[in-house]
This record gives structure tokens, sequence and C-alpha cells, in this order.
């Protein structure tokens, strides 16, 4: 470009004139004058959601269950999924076909690196079922992009990844409600809200499934040939992993790699993040974690500091489904599970119960989502939420690892006095992954 900035600032080609002024403007009103026809749609009317309202989705890895949280999104008529992205070539046609046989078109695009997804403006959301070794750091990216997460559990693999999670969203504002669906169930919100609004009396011992609570490492894959990188990325599967060789049988399953203090397995984290989770709500500790930790008699034990006694066990629970919690007071207990029912000390407890819902659908917990993109509010498994229960669950799982009583700062987020303990929290993010 040559030319002084002022001859090029009144230049023929570039000066607005009287007479182009005059010749636009009317051009113009011949436009405004002229019969606008809108379809209903647009406006939101005959039951459709107007665009102004829609909430545009897109969805990074997913598999089996996410497949199950992607079909809640697009049963909600405000939500508009264009985007998939995922290591795994089928699994990118797959949803693309699902979106476009449901919308009609061929309109969802698809992606193998999430970078390039996030980077889309048009999206206000993501939906994050990776395997639990992307869900912070993917949710971070996705933070920090501009993006409102509904993110699976777990959430995190260390102490510091809750934090970092949870810092993040703090910091960006960005609305994000973890996958722990059974905070927006009745039979759970029931038993919690009895517990506290102190129908049991005074809280005395919360029970957690965890389910398993063994604990060990993932090891050394036996290595085999990669396959094509459009095939199967798996560099990009490995993320912030540690490197290792390529090996199907865990380039095939979510739940291959450590997580919660370098476990495999999670130890107490996998139904961990959703019982704990159950227990942390019913004693109104949302916004911290137990203080004290120890294994013992095959269970793990944790202590608050109001003194409440919190125990994770596989044994010992009444018929009423998977992923069951009891709350017991100094006058009552209750108890219950995915079953959807309630058992309690007493019949006048579960007066006046909510409808039930067996299982653990995640259709009400997406809507809470949705509904906080919207207002801007704090979800029910917002990242303060996520980020406590998951040290709690890391917290126990290093007692467990470590075979002895631990004592915990929340307020500091540090073990007290025990180096070996404090270096469990965090691991070593693989290059170019460190946030």
């Amino acid at each position: 470009m040559t030319g002084s900035p002022r001859a090029r600032e009144t230049s023929p080609s570039t000066r607005l004139t009287r007479r182009r002024f005059l010749g636009r403007a009317a051009r113009a009103g011949a436009l405004l004058a002229s019969p606008m026809i809108l379809p209903a749609s647009v406006l939101g009317r005959g039951g459709a959601v107007a665009p102004s309202e829609r909430i545009t989705l897109g969805a990074i890895g997913i598999g089996s269950r996410g497949s199950y949280v992607l079909g809640c999104f697009l049963e909600e008529e405000d939500v508009r999924f264009v985007a998939i992205c995922d290591v795994k070539a089928a699994r990118r046609d797959a949803v693309k076909k699902l979106a476009d046989t449901r919308y009609g078109n061929q309109d969802c695009a698809t992606y193998r690196d999430l970078r390039e997804l996030l980077a889309r403006p048009d999206l206000d959301a993501v939906l994050i079922a990776t395997g639990p070794n992307w869900h912070a750091l993917a949710s971070i990216l996705a933070a920090k992009a501009g993006k409102d997460v509904y993110c699976e559990k777990p959430c995190s693999k260390t102490i510091a990844d809750s934090l970092a999670l949870a810092d993040t969203f703090r910091r960006t504002g960005r609305v994000f409600q973890g996958g722990m669906q059974r905070r927006s169930l009745p039979n759970f919100g029931f038993a919690v809200d009895l517990a506290r609004r102190g129908g049991l009396g005074k809280l005395q011992t919360l029970h957690a499934h965890p389910g398993g609570l063994k604990t060990g490492s993932s090891g050394w894959p036996q290595p085999e040939p990669m396959p094509d990188r459009e095939e199967g990325d798996w560099d990009l599967y490995l993320g912030p992993a540690a490197w290792r060789p390529f090996n199907r049988g865990l380039f095939a399953s979510a739940f291959g790699f450590e997580k919660g203090g370098g476990m495999v397995g999670g130890g107490c984290l996998e139904w961990g993040s959703h019982c704990i989770d159950l227990c942390q709500w019913a004693n109104n500790a949302d916004g911290t974690a137990p203080v004290s930790y120890w294994p013992e008699g095959g269970r793990l034990h944790a202590r608050y500091a109001n003194g409440v006694t919190l125990v994770v066990r596989n044994d010992g629970w009444l018929p009423l489904g998977s992923c069951p919690v009891r709350f017991e007071g100094e006058t009552g207990w209750i108890e219950t599970g995915d079953n959807g029912d309630l058992a309690s000390s007493s019949p006048d407890l579960v007066r006046g119960k909510r409808p039930k819902i067996a299982g653990y659908p995640a259709n009400l917990h997406v809507r809470n989502f949705l509904d906080c993109v919207k207002t801007r509010g704090q979800p029910r498994a917002n990242a303060e939420v996520a980020c406590q229960t998951h040290i709690a669950c890391h917290a126990g799982n290093i007692a467990l690892f470590l075979d002895r009583k631990l004592d915990y700062d929340p307020a500091r987020n540090e073990f007290i006095g025990d180096a070996e303990a404090n270096r469990l929290r965090s691991e070593a993010l693989r290059e170019p992954w460190r946030t």
C-alpha cells in the first residue's frame, strides 16, 4: 500500500461524498420500506426457540457415557449442537451422523484437536466427556476460551487440578457443572435436605460408597503399532499424561490412566465423586473438605472440622441400588440409592417424600446447567463444589495409598507435616499442556 495516511483518508475511492451518502440513504430507505417476512421460528413462535435464546453447544470426547449425556442435551429445544471433537475418527463420524440426523442437515463440524473446536467464536458451551485424564485441563482451556462447561466426573486427577479448576472458573466467570447428576435427583435431594435441616438431630456420621478402594499403578503397557493419526491420535489421547507406548487396550479404555493421587481405578474417586459429594452436601461442607483421613478395617475414614465422621465403605448397604449414601444423626438415620427408594429409622422421616425417579438420569442436571448458562447463576455441582468434593476423594486416596493417617489443612490445601503426602497433591504435566 502506498501514499500517506492523509491521502488514503481523502482519496475519491474512500471519501463519503454527499452524493454517495444520499444514494446510500435512499437505498436503505427502500429496503426498510419493503415488507419483511420472517419465519415463526425466528420469533420463537409455534413452540420454537428464538435464535437469541438458543445455546450453541460443542462436545469433546464422546464415547458411551458422553453419547448418553449428549442425548440429554439434544432433547432440550434451546440447544443447538454444532461441533464434535474426538481423537478417534469413528467417534467423530458417529456423533456427526447423530447430530445431522437430528437436525436434517450436514452442518455438524468435526475436529481432532480440542484447541480448534474451542477457537470457534460461536460456541456458548461445551460438553466434556473424555476420559478423566483430560477433564480438568479441557475444562480450564474451555473456560479460558470463553465457554461454559458441563464436564463428566471425576472432574480432576489431583488436588492441584481441583484447585486450578475452581480458580479458573472463579476468575473467568464461566459456568461449570460437574457431572454429579445425583445432586439433581429427588431421592438424594430429600435425604440431604433432611440432614441439613436437622431432621436427623445433630449429624454424626456420613456413609459413602466408593466403587472400590483398591489403589495401584497402570504400569507400562505392551507396545503395539500405532494407527494412522486421523484414525486415532495417540498423542492427543495422552494429552497431559506422561508418555507411554501405544496400546489398543489402553486406547479403548476411558479409565486406564492413573487418577486420584497417582492411582489407577481411582480408589474412592470413581463412585466417590458422586457419593462423597452427596455427603459433603449433607454436611453443609461444599466449601471445605475433611481435616483427617485414615484407613481402618478395609474402609476409609475421614473427619470434618465440625466433628462429623465420613465412612467410605463397600459393604453393609441396604438393597437400594448403586451409589448408596447413608446419613446418621443423634435421633435418626436415612439411606438411599439409585433405585430411588428411601429407607429410614422411622416412617415419619420420609413423609412427604418427592416423586421417585429410579436410575440416575442426567436430564435434570443438564437442564440446571442450561438454565444457569442463561442466568449466569451457579449450578448445583459448580466448580467450587466439584473442587472440594474431589479434594476429599484425592486426599482419601492418598491416605489409602500411603496406608496411614493424614491430617489436612483445607485453608492451606496441604497435608500437615507429611512431605510424601504433599508430593502426591500434584503431578507433572507433559508439554505443551502445562497451564
